[in-house]
């Protein structure tokens, strides 16, 4: 009888800005972001890049921030919820990438699916 080593379990270790505590999926959603500066109220427009039940990156015409606390609405549903901006945003092509984090994970704000937390994109 051959006796087999055992091999120890390899460990795939990730990055901490690639955790999610929820799958991430691209799709582009209108939303207003509502802020109060100086006492009064401030509407900026904007769309998603990515969304997940705990938030968004949203590319919109201003920064904010980081920890800001904002309301975001969701333009196809006229939805609000509650958010703030996680760190500065980032400046791109379609203006700044701001990131957002709800208050509380809202399962239906986006109003679509969410693939399983094991799902894979297929490689290329």
């Amino acid at each position: 009888m051959t006796s087999t080593k055992m091999q120890p379990a390899r460990r795939h270790v990730v990055a901490a800005e690639d955790r999610r505590r929820s799958q991430r999926v691209v799709i582009r959603v209108p939303v207003t972001i509502l802020t109060t500066e100086n006492g009064q109220p401030v509407r900026t427009t904007g769309k998603t890049i990515e969304v997940n039940t705990h938030g968004a990156m949203v590319a919109c015409s201003r920064s904010f921030d980081p920890n800001a606390k904002l309301e975001v609405v969701n333009e196809r549903t006229g939805e609000k919820v509650a958010s703030r901006v996680t760190r500065s945003p980032r400046e791109a092509a379609e203006g700044f990438l701001v990131p957002l984090e709800f208050t509380a994970p809202s399962d239906n704000f986006w109003q679509i699916t969410f693939p399983p937390d094991n799902w894979k994109a297929p490689e290329n």
